[in-house]
């Protein structure tokens, strides 16, 4: 409580070994610079300190998170801390890695904080931990784009969505997921535009130079990716589309080279890769055309043609359902990046 009597909200952030520092310290400085740091620039309002932002670990012994940065808990599980927020920050953690059966008392730590009636924040692979104490069965909830197939493999309960940058699982919005590395900006404005005032997380957005990103995770996300599975004739038949995906026929070639019938290859694809075959080949041509669109000037009518389609608004419609953007837009966010 400061001298106008004023409580801030009580933050803990769970960090662990595999926790990303970037994330980690980015979201205390951010959130502790709330109702401070504008006010100290402008030299026009009282500085009032927004959130008390604390550590929570295993232990309150010190540890190196991932990249050997050094992390000091204030709280441990032992202190049964009391917070209004709890949020758990990106982790290292591979797309093939299982994260199932670490840190079991940390899990029913945060169920008992959500039975408490705490808010729960999660950002970018952090979203993993959340889905490990079972909080997101039969939610909605994103994550990095990257995590599609793990979601889909080891926690099937969750209805995970990687178009959204911001999930609210619930409708209290008592637990709240976002996408990809570095969401937690948008999740720290959200946080305090929720917990202190919309007017103060505009002002902290100009000040750290935060950008919501509206447009979702879609322009950002690969459509191609090796997920490994084992049916080996899907793996020929996927190599095969990567070299000739852009012949109009592509669909009815590949069921010609994979010498099985068409529903069963169909059937064989959706179950080793998660996307039907149709999918997979509009992703291969979708990457192809952000290719072209990131690194030459070509129009996007040939752009079309080269990615397989004659008729062109089909493929702008195409592109636009696949990254949120049109394919003028997508240009115009991602040829400049070429260029610095």
């Amino acid at each position: 409580m400061d001298e106008s009597g004023h409580v801030p909200v009580e933050v803990l952030i769970v960090a662990i070994p595999e926790t990303a520092g970037s994330a980690l310290y980015g979201m205390i400085d951010v959130l502790s610079a709330a109702g401070t740091l504008w006010q100290s620039l402008v030299r026009t309002e009282p500085l009032r300190r927004l959130f008390n932002v604390r550590i929570m670990g295993s232990t309150r012994v010190s540890f190196r998170c991932e990249n050997g940065i050094p992390v000091i808990p204030d709280v441990s599980l032992d202190d049964n801390p009391r917070a209004d927020i709890l949020i758990l920050p990106e982790i290292w953690l591979g797309p093939d890695e299982v994260f199932k059966g670490r840190y079991p008392e940390i899990m029913e730590w945060v169920r008992k904080q959500y039975r408490r009636g705490v808010v729960i924040y999660a950002a970018c692979s952090g979203v993993i931990m959340l889905a490990e104490t079972g909080l997101l069965d039969g939610c909605e909830a994103t994550s990095h784009w990257g995590y599609q197939d793990l979601f889909r493999k080891q926690y099937p309960r969750v209805r995970y969505s990687p178009e959204p940058n911001l999930v609210f699982a619930d409708p209290a919005g008592r637990i709240v997921t976002a996408g990809g590395t570095t969401s937690w900006h948008d999740l720290a404005i959200h946080i305090i535009s929720r917990h202190a005032n919309p007017g103060e997380a505009l002002r902290i957005a100009k000040v750290y130079l935060l950008k919501l990103h509206g447009e979702g995770q879609l322009p950002y996300a690969s459509l191609v990716r090796n997920d490994p599975h084992a049916d080996a004739l899907v793996r020929s038949c996927q190599e095969w589309l990567r070299e000739h995906f852009m012949k109009t026929d592509a669909i009815g070639q590949v069921v010609a080279y994979a010498k099985i019938p068409e529903r069963t290859l169909k059937r064989r694809f959706k179950s080793a890769t998660g996307l039907s075959l149709i999918e997979y080949l509009q992703n291969l041509r979708v990457e192809h055309a952000k290719t072209l669109l990131e690194q030459s000037e070509t129009p996007v009518d040939e752009i079309s043609v080269s990615a397989g389609y004659e008729d062109a608004s089909f493929f702008r419609r195409l592109f636009k359902r696949s990254t949120g953007l049109t394919p003028s837009q997508y240009r115009r966010m991602f040829r400049p990046l070429l260029q610095i």
